[in-house]
């Protein structure tokens, strides 16, 4: 086998494991978001409010 040919499937094979990883990973873990949106409104609100 050429050494680019190997190269190119490594990558590919690299690539392809990150992006498994990386869908389970958004798929399993729990969105904190809304928490972080609903903890900083106060001050949002009011750093609008006192300009």
């Amino acid at each position: 086998m050429k050494f680019e040919t190997l190269m190119l499937q490594s990558l590919f094979a690299v690539c392809l494991l990150v992006c498994v990883l990386t869908f389970g990973a958004m798929l399993t873990t729990s969105s904190a978001a809304p928490n972080a949106v609903a903890n900083h409104a106060p001050v949002a609100a009011s750093n609008s409010s006192a300009s």
